[in-house]
């Protein structure tokens, strides 16, 4: 079902784009690599509390997110990981850990590290653990109406 709902978003605002099934995955990393994507390509998104408003944090699936360079980016006082308890209401169509990247869907200002929008496409969770969409780099900053900034660092 969540799948559904991004694809009819991604269809109404006529953005090309591909859906895959894929093996079930749960970490960024799995997905990847059950779907053949490269990590570079691969985004994850983490849900972070920014001075206590959630927000998603965007980055490849092959580096980890710094709080402390996202908090300086953002000029925040306190950023932290989320817990799952944070946030498992605000998607309610989705696996737990599938959420796609588009914060603007759910009330969430959304992060993109620089990183991940140095390529041309990007792939992302669907909303479940065996789905992944990809579509291109433009289209997904325009439609995720994305801020970019500086806050994730190599394994």
């Amino acid at each position: 079902m969540a799948t559904r709902a991004l694809t009819d978003y991604l269809d109404n605002n006529d953005i090309y784009y591909h859906c895959y099934n894929h093996e079930p995955a749960v970490t960024a990393a799995e997905v990847a690599q059950s779907s053949h994507i490269p990590g570079r390509h691969m985004a994850k998104t983490v849900i972070v509390d920014v001075d206590g408003m959630l927000a998603m944090a965007v980055l490849p699936a092959d580096q980890y997110l710094d709080p402390e360079k996202l908090r300086l980016t953002l000029n925040a006082h306190h950023v932290r990981l989320a817990s799952e308890d944070e946030f498992k209401d605000r998607f309610p169509l989705c696996e737990p850990g599938g959420e796609p990247p588009f914060g603007n869907l759910y009330n969430m200002p959304v992060y993109v590290d620089d990183t991940l929008i140095s390529q041309d496409w990007i792939a992302f969770n669907a909303g479940t653990h065996t789905e992944v969409i990809k579509m291109g780099m433009g289209d997904f900053l325009r439609l995720s109406e994305a801020t970019t900034c500086s806050f994730a660092m190599l394994h």
